[in-house]
């Protein structure tokens, strides 16, 4: 079974490496950081159609997928548009891509890009209409108001980017989960270390060489640590929940501001021809986007809904899975959503899949690092994920497949299945 009519196919695409927040990648935005990896990836091949996306507001654009194709430099007669998704930004452009296929677009650039060290500062929606009502009929007095503004009539990013409806940061509501499914502290240091480990020793191996742009600024990701230890992130303290003496998130286990660019390709059989005869490709068979109630469920686990929804679509069980490309937000997000669909009673109650997946093979998963190493910068970590995912499965037998799975903002998740073809 394929959810499209016809094959659609991944391919491996380029990103920069990621910045520490406030690091040497800070200077960009959005559309400067993306412009070399579009630029490095046309010079490959060249897209009918670009999808491009970016997660925290910009008011100097509204389409930064036509800005970063314009500043590039490029074709001007190939289309572009942007796409929102919270942290499944760019994987959910290479999904509207995959819909897209068919007429005139074989072969289309999708991805995003965050620069988090530089969050514009706006008014308030209040502030902003009594500024604007003054200047429709007394521009001075919109002058002196302007000068006048006071701390509560920004909107500024204190608190994390926090949830509009609760108020609240992802790592806030990462906490109640964690208690909720009983992730311990020490479950999530390990991860994280094992993260660090694995995307260091990834580097070291030369498997991102060519997945990565290097800038003038940075040429290898700032984030993965080689001399962490188990005892270097036990000594750190929670990040989140400082007061009950209960919390377990700390900036330790949990993915760091980040600044980054990540593009792939999307392409039909005749798009594939099109692109350099050595680019890593898989098909993307199947794709899941689910949501879920945050008040209830957590606003991170919409992945433990679409996981089972699709594998039980492709009577598929964990040990088919040759792959498992999960985003780490936090390290107890990984935890908590795999915790969740390991329970049939669960999945059953909650997705309305009858199904015994199996025991989940916990060392197949992000076996070159995940988001609490390398980074996560909202809008890119999809496209990165999927890039990873389909370079890792490229070196394996024809007939592996993977998952790629990202958790967003809003109780929303999208989850991919690929196929080394």
């Amino acid at each position: 079974m394929h959810r499209f009519p016809h094959p659609v196919f991944v391919a491996a695409g380029l990103r920069t490496p990621f910045g520490r927040g406030g690091g040497a990648l800070a200077d960009y935005d959005a559309v400067g950081l993306s412009v070399p990896v579009v630029q490095a990836m046309a010079d490959r091949a060249e897209p009918d159609l670009v999808v491009w996306g970016s997660v925290i507001p910009n008011l100097s654009w509204s389409n930064i997928a036509r800005e970063v194709w314009l500043d590039a430099k490029l074709n001007p007669n190939v289309p572009a548009f942007s796409v929102v998704l919270a942290c499944s930004t760019s994987m959910t452009a290479a999904f509207t891509a995959a819909g897209m296929l068919g007429g005139g677009i074989h072969l289309t650039l999708v991805g995003g890009a965050e620069v988090m060290s530089r969050p514009p500062i706006g008014l308030t929606s209040a502030a902003s209409k009594r500024l604007i009502d003054l200047f429709a009929h007394d521009a001075a007095a919109a002058l002196t108001a302007l000068k006048a503004l006071e701390p509560q009539d920004y909107a500024l990013p204190i608190k994390g980017w926090a949830n509009r409806i609760t108020g609240r940061t992802m790592g806030d509501h990462m906490e109640e989960t964690a208690k909720a499914w009983h992730i311990s502290r020490e479950a999530q240091d390990a991860w994280a270390l094992k993260s660090h480990h694995r995307a260091v020793a990834a580097w070291n191996s030369g498997f991102f060489d060519d997945l990565v742009v290097k800038l003038p600024e940075l040429d290898r990701d700032a984030n993965p640590r080689a001399d962490t230890s188990a005892e270097k992130l036990a000594a750190l303290k929670p990040a989140f929940d400082k007061t009950s003496g209960k919390g377990t998130l700390t900036a330790g286990n949990s993915s760091p501001i980040t600044d980054g660019a990540a593009g792939c390709w999307i392409a039909s059989e005749a798009g594939l021809e099109r692109l350099p005869a050595n680019t890593p490709y898989l098909r993307l068979v199947d794709y899941e986007i689910a949501a879920v109630d945050h008040h209830t469920e957590g606003l991170l686990m919409a992945p433990s809904y679409a996981i089972p929804r699709l594998l039980a679509r492709h009577g598929l069980g964990f040990e088919d899975i040759d792959l498992w490309e999960i985003h780490e937000a936090f390290a107890a997000q990984v935890l908590a959503n795999v915790a969740a669909i390991e329970r049939n009673e669960w999945v059953r109650s909650k997705t309305g899949v009858d199904a015994n997946f199996g025991t989940f093979p916990w060392d197949r998963v992000n076996p070159n690092g995940g988001s609490v190493a390398i980074g996560h910068p909202f809008g890119a970590t999809g496209a990165r994920d999927l890039s990873q995912a389909v370079k890792e499965l490229w070196s394996r037998p024809v007939g592996s497949r993977g998952v790629i799975s990202v958790c967003a903002d809003g109780g929303q998740g999208t989850v991919a299945l690929l196929e080394r073809v």
